[in-house]
């Protein structure tokens, strides 16, 4: 949603690099440069000219002149301004302090209040709680429709005691706020603590939809009023906000569609205008694409810098404990990764979403966006389908996979025999790397003190066979004698050992040996 934003804002912070002091001419020009980013990317008049007001005075003061790097210190105020401009710190829900909850959500008809509802469920329901559906849209066709197949995939339970209208040309029969107030007196007997009510959207403002909205929060009276504001909506989005704000009073923003691909900065104009925060944010068309929003992790994201949290709280939400403590303990113990152990990480990963998202949360990922673009999803679908095409033994033991086997596992997975060869040559750089990071370090690993588990393994095996080795023949003379029988090997084990004590002279002799097993001691 925001590359070009990003793009613009990147490439006006190159050019402040290995700069030791910032010129009032060089600060101008660089907010100049700001400003013109700010608004081709559609954010408000009224909001561009603050934000870039605040990061002159700020970049003209003393915190910039004092400052060792300049530049970077440009960066920090304007990311500082854009944590500002979308809210400050993160808003959570409100829950009330008697069950069930009310959510009720507005917005214009089209910015996917009815999808969001399904999702907002699905995200609660992972949260703890036991959240249910009232269909209050009867108006949109197929609306009450839509709601119960989301209501499914969510695995939520819908309260919808009207059909609503199957056609444009039907007019509206049931009592929207008929059923809001009898979807909470219904939550209350299945002991739900979670409320959401999807209520009807217009093409546009007008006086019935505000009333419509306006009644139904009176008769179900709700703890958090969310209004759904499609993100590529442009400048009207700040006016849709506003309207919505004096007609229903809504207490927080979520924004959809943020995975499309237009400009959409009117969206960081909607929390600094109405004082309202966006409290939820939606990335794709998937029940899960569904996160709550964090206002410095998207400055971060803007500004390039990543969103490492986010990423590691889908890592931690979809990864399972036992499968990473097995491979954890598998590390340790220097066991070989086998394909059989790829494949489960690779299913590990497929739940957290999309592999092209997850990269781009990564630090400086836009330097490879193009690269990013160009990546297929399917390859992953793919290489699971070649280890899927492999016997269990060959998925342990690799090596055995001779020409007929590629052969065969081609053929089954629908590839070429180059395809699977490929695999299996990265399959071995990476298990031979994942060993020698197991060892401590190893040659070819940098950056590895070589303080691993195996390190230290391998040390205390090397530190025992020094010491049970006993004293070793110096010279020709000592070894030929030794040979001969004339000279033994004097274990330097301590008196009292667990072996004996080695200060006593042993003599073969008494032991009931075959004749002429002697020589075979001596040596």
């Amino acid at each position: 949603m925001f590359n070009s934003l990003s793009d613009r804002l990147s490439e006006t912070f190159k050019n402040l690099r290995g700069k030791g002091r910032l010129s009032e001419a060089e600060i101008d020009a660089t907010v100049r440069e700001i400003r013109r980013a700010l608004l081709d990317a559609d954010v408000a008049v009224s909001v561009v000219r603050e934000f870039t007001a605040n990061v002159k005075e700020r970049a003209l003061g003393e915190e910039v002149s004092q400052s060792l790097n300049p530049g970077q210190q440009i960066v920090k105020i304007v990311n500082d301004e854009l944590v500002t401009i979308l809210g400050g710190n993160t808003r959570r829900l409100s829950l009330a302090k008697n069950p069930p909850t009310v959510i009720m959500l507005a917005g214009l008809q089209g910015a996917g209040k009815t999808t969001l509802a399904g999702k907002l469920a699905k995200w609660l329901k992972g949260q703890g709680h036991s959240p249910i559906l009232v269909a209050c849209d009867l108006q949109r066709p197929n609306a009450v429709k839509q709601l119960q197949v989301n209501g499914e995939r969510a695995q939520v339970p819908v309260f919808a005691p009207h059909p609503g209208v199957s056609s444009e040309f039907e007019a509206p029969t049931g009592d929207p706020v008929a059923v809001a107030a009898q979807g909470i007196e219904y939550a209350k007997q299945k002991l739900h603590d979670i409320v959401i009510v999807d209520t009807a959207g217009r093409l546009g403002i007008d006086a019935e939809l505000m009333q419509q909205a306006a009644d139904i929060r009176e008769a179900v009276n709700p703890d958090e009023v969310l209004f759904v504001i499609d993100a590529m909506i442009g400048q009207d989005a700040v006016n849709t906000a506003q309207a919505f704000n004096e007609g229903v009073n809504f207490t927080g923003v979520v924004l959809t569609k943020l995975d499309g691909d237009t400009r959409g900065g009117a969206a960081l104009s909607v929390a600094h205008l109405t004082g309202k925060p966006i409290m939820f944010a939606s990335t794709g068309e998937a029940i899960d694409d569904f996160e709550q929003f964090h206002p410095d992790r998207m400055a971060n994201r803007i500004l390039d810098m990543g969103d490492i949290l986010t990423l590691i709280e889908q890592a931690e939400a979809h990864w399972d404990k036992n499968e990473a403590a097995r491979m954890q303990k598998k590390f340790e113990d220097q066991e070989d990764f086998n394909l059989e152990d790829f494949l489960l990480q690779m299913q590990q990963i497929r739940k957290m979403g999309s592999m092209k998202k997850m990269l781009m949360m990564m630090p400086g990922a836009a330097q490879m966006r193009q690269q990013l673009e160009q990546f297929d999803e399917r390859e992953i679908d793919r290489v699971e389908a070649i280890v899927r095409s492999m016997t269990k033994h060959e998925r342990v033991a690799p090596k055995i996979i001779n020409g007929s086997r590629r052969a065969r596992i081609a053929k089954g997975a629908g590839v070429s025999v180059s395809t699977v060869n490929q695999l299996l040559e990265r399959f071995e750089q990476a298990q031979k790397m994942m060993k020698k990071m197991a060892q401590g370090g190893g040659a070819g690993i940098p950056g590895m003190g070589g303080h691993g588990p195996g390190k230290r393994k391998q040390q205390a095996v090397k530190g025992s066979k020094k010491k049970g080795g006993g004293q070793k023949p110096k010279t020709l003379a000592e070894r030929q004698a030794m040979q001969r029988g004339e000279l033994t090997r004097k274990p330097q084990s301590a008196p009292g050992s667990a072996f004996g004590n080695p200060a006593e002279e042993f003599d073969p002799s008494q032991l009931n040996l075959p004749q002429g097993f002697e020589k075979y001691l001596n040596n």
